[in-house]
C-alpha cells in the first residue's frame, strides 16, 4: 500500500513524486519506460518567457526542475534583458540525453520513492474515490492518492500527411484504457493536438549561410540554492535562418498533404506555437519566418529545427526542409510529426488539482489541457504537495494570481477551461511587474519551507538574504555619497555633474545608473567596503525595488483589493438554484465550475458583475459570511 502513486514520467510526474516521497510519504512513479524519465520529446530546451519564471518558482518551492536544468545546460540566456523585469526571463538550451540521465539517477538516491516500469490500465475506484491502479497484466497496486500525469500517451497517435501510427512520442507505447475509463466516469475527454518538427544531422547543415545566436557570455541558473553547476561546462552556439516565399508558395500547392488542412487530423492545435503551414496560411502578408536551428545534446550528431512542425507527408517534409538556406544539402535524421492525444476539460478539476469526479485523483500537465515542460512541471509540483497535504492533514496550496505564475495557470485553466493546448504568456499575468524572475524565492520559498521541501540550510541562506534586503535598502536611503566622488565617476560616463552629495537610493532611481555604478564608485572611493561582500542578487533585488518602486506600490495595490474578493469563500454546499435573480448562463457556469471564491467567480466568463453583487448578498444573508 503506498500513500501516493503517480502515473507517468514525464516534467510533471518527476515533479509530483518527488514533492510527496520529501514530504515523507511513501510514493510510486509508474511509466512506460524509466529511461525516459524528463525526456524532451519536442524542443531541447527549459525556460523561455513566463516559462522561465515559473522554472524559478518551481525551485523557489522547493522543486527539482530548474536544478536539473541548471546541470545539464550547454547555453543560457536572459531574455529582454533590455527591457524591464517584469519581462525577464531565462531560456536555456539542455543536453537532452544528460537531462534525461541526471533526472533519472536523482529519482534512484531520493528516499521514498519506487520507480516501476509498466503501462496502467484502469484507475480502481471505490464509489466516488480512488484506490489505486490496475496494470495492464493484471497486478493491482494501492494508494490513499493518485496523480495522472501521462502528458500525450492517453489513446494517442502519429500524423503525417495521411499515414497514421498509433504510438506516443518518440515511439512510444500509448495508453488506452484510462481515458476510456475517466469518460465513463463523467470526466469531459477532449481532443487536442501537438507536433515537433525534423531533426537533422547536424554535420549536413551550412552554417556558413545561417546568423549564429552564442548565449550569454555570464552562465546563468536558475536555481536560488549554490552547488548546480554545468556538468559539460560549454557555450554552444544555436543558429538563425529564414523561410522565403518559394518555401511558402510550395507549402500552400500542397496543403492537402498536411494532416491538419487534409481532413486527417482531428484534435485542435496549439494557438502560439503553430505548424509551418498554419503559420503561412494564417499569416499571408509575412514574407519569411524565423527558424532556429537547436542543438540537442553533445553525444547527438542531431539537430532541432525550432519553427518548423509540421504534419506534411515526409515526402513533401523532404522537399519544403531543403529548401531551407543551410538545410540545402542536409540529410534528414526524423521527420516531424503532429501527435493527437486525449485531455480532460480543466473545469473537472479544483484548484488543487483535485479532481471533482473522484476523490483522491489528481491530474497534472498535459491531461489537463497544457502544453510545455514548465506548465506541467509546475502543475506536477501543485498536485504533489496537495495529495501529500492532504494525508499529513496540512492546508492545501492554491496560490494566489499575484503571487505566482503557477498560480495564473492553475486559475486560468480550473475557471476559464480550455479548448487548445495552453501556454503561459506574460500577457496571461495582470500582476506580472510582482511575478518576476528575479523575486520567486522571495514570492514563494515561506510556503516550500512549511509544506518540507525546504531544508533548514536552503531556509537559512534564504532568511540571510531577506534581512540584507531589508537592511541595505533601508541604508541605502540614509547614506550619501560626495558630490565630488560622484562628479569624478560621472565624467568617466558623460553624465551631466551634480551638485550636492546624494544618497544611495536617489542614485538607483535614475535610469542611467545600477548597481555595478554605485559599487564602482565605493570601490574607488574605499566607500561602504561591506557592500563588495553582499551577494549581487540582493544589490539587484534592492536595485528593482528602488527603480520601480511606484509601479510596484499601484500593482500591489490592486492585488490588494483583488483580495477582498479572494478572501470571500464560497460555501461549496451552496444551492445556486436558489440564489434568486442570477442570469442563466452565470447560474450554469456557477454550478459546473464551483469556484471557491468569489474572487475566482469574478473570473468567470459569461459571470458579470451584477451576478457577482447578487452572489454575495445571498452568501452574506444565509451564511453571515
Amino acid at each position: 500500500m503506498y500513500d501516493v502513486i503517480v502515473v507517468g514520467g514525464g516534467h510533471a510526474g518527476c515533479e509530483a513524486c518527488l514533492a510527496t516521497a520529501k514530504m515523507g510519504l511513501k510514493t510510486i512513479l509508474i511509466t512506460g519506460n524509466l529511461n525516459m524519465v524528463g525526456s524532451m520529446p519536442c524542443n531541447p530546451s527549459i525556460g523561455g518567457p513566463a516559462k522561465g519564471v515559473v522554472v524559478r518558482e518551481i525551485d523557489a518551492l522547493g522543486g527539482y526542475m530548474g536544478k536539473n536544468a541548471d546541470l545539464c545546460q550547454i547555453q543560457t540566456k536572459l531574455l529582454n534583458s533590455s527591457k524591464g523585469p517584469a519581462v525577464w526571463a531565462l531560456r536555456f538550451q539542455e543536453d537532452k540525453l544528460l537531462y534525461v540521465k541526471e533526472m533519472k539517477r536523482h529519482l534512484e538516491e531520493t528516499p521514498n520513492l519506487d520507480l516501476l516500469e509498466g503501462i496502467v490500465d484502469d484507475l480502481l475506484i471505490n464509489g466516488r474515490s480512488v484506490e489505486g491502479v490496475i496494470l495492464e497484466n493484471g497486478q493491482k497496486i494501492f494508494g490513499k492518492k493518485v496523480i495522472l500525469t501521462t502528458g500525450t500517451y492517453l489513446n494517442s497517435r502519429i500524423l503525417r500527411g495521411k499515414v497514421i501510427k498509433n504510438e506516443g512520442p518518440d515511439s512510444q507505447r500509448t495508453s488506452y484504457g484510462i481515458s476510456k475509463q475517466l469518460a465513463e466516469l463523467g470526466f469531459e475527454i477532449a481532443r487536442l493536438k501537438t507536433g515537433t518538427p525534423a531533426r537533422i544531422y547536424t554535420n549536413s547543415i551550412d552554417f556558413s549561410v545561417t546568423k549564429e545566436e552564442p548565449g550569454d557570455a555570464i552562465t546563468r541558473h536558475f536555481s536560488f540554492d549554490p552547488g548546480y553547476n554545468s556538468i559539460l561546462n560549454v557555450n554552444v552556439p544555436c543558429y538563425l535562418t529564414y523561410t522565403d516565399k518559394k518555401l511558402h508558395n510550395y507549402i500552400l500547392e500542397h496543403l492537402t498533404d498536411s494532416a491538419m488542412y487534409g481532413g486527417v487530423a482531428e484534435g485542435i492545435g496549439p494557438r502560439y506555437c503553430p505548424s509551418i503551414e498554419d503559420k503561412i496560411v494564417k499569416f499571408k502578408d509575412k514574407d519569411r519566418h524565423q527558424i532556429f536551428f537547436e542543438p540537442e545534446s553533445l553525444e547527438l550528431d542531431e539537430t532541432y529545427i525550432q519553427g518548423f512542425s509540421t504534419s506534411m507527408s515526409v515526402e513533401v517534409q523532404d522537399k519544403m526542409i531543403h529548401m531551407l538556406k543551410g538545410l540545402e544539402n542536409c540529410k534528414v535524421k526524423r521527420y516531424a510529426y503532429a501527435i493527437e492525444y486525449d485531455a480532460i476539460n480543466p473545469l473537472n478539476i479544483y484548484p488543487t488539482l483535485e479532481t471533482k469526479m473522484i476523490s483522491g485523483l489528481y491530474t497534472a500537465g498535459q491531461i489537463n489541457g497544457t502544453s510545455g515542460y514548465e506548465e506541467a512541471a509546475g502543475q506536477g509540483l501543485i498536485a504533489g504537495i496537495n495529495a501529500a497535504s492532504s494525508i499529513l492533514g496540512k492546508k492545501p496550496l492554491i496560490l494566489k494570481r499575484d503571487e505566482a505564475y503557477i498560480g495564473v495557470m492553475i486559475d486560468d485553466l480550473v475557471t476559464k477551461g480550455t479548448n487548445e493546448p495552453y501556454r503561459l504568456l506574460t500577457s496571461r499575468a495582470e500582476y506580472r511587474l510582482l511575478l518576476r524572475h528575479d523575486n520567486a524565492d522571495l514570492r514563494l520559498r515561506e510556503y516550500g519551507y512549511y509544506y518540507g521541501l525546504i531544508d533548514e540550510e536552503q531556509y537559512a541562506r534564504f532568511t540571510k538574504k531577506k534581512a540584507d534586503i531589508n537592511k541595505y535598502y533601508l541604508k541605502f536611503k540614509e547614506d550619501k555619497i560626495r558630490f565630488e566622488y560622484i562628479n569624478d565617476y560621472f565624467m568617466t560616463k558623460n553624465i551631466a555633474s551634480v551638485k550636492e552629495s546624494l544618497t544611495i537610493y536617489t542614485l538607483l532611481k535614475r535610469p542611467d545608473l545600477n548597481y555595478t555604478d554605485i559599487l564602482n564608485i565605493c570601490v574607488k572611493n574605499n566607500l561602504y567596503p561591506e557592500l563588495l561582500e553582499l551577494d549581487k542578487d540582493v544589490l539587484e533585488q534592492i536595485e528593482i525595488s528602488i527603480k520601480y518602486e511606484g509601479y510596484i506600490a499601484k500593482t500591489l495595490a490592486l492585488a490588494e483589493k483583488m483580495h477582498i474578493y479572494e478572501n470571500k469563500i464560497i460555501p461549496q454546499n451552496i444551492d445556486y438554484d436558489k440564489v434568486g435573480n442570477l442570469a442563466l448562463e452565470a447560474r450554469e457556469k456557477l454550478k459546473k465550475i464551483k469556484p471557491a471564491t468569489i474572487g475566482q467567480a469574478t473570473r468567470i466568463s459569461g459571470v458579470n458583475p451584477a451576478d457577482i453583487s447578487v452572489l454575495i448578498i445571498y452568501i452574506e444573508a444565509y451564511y453571515g459570511r
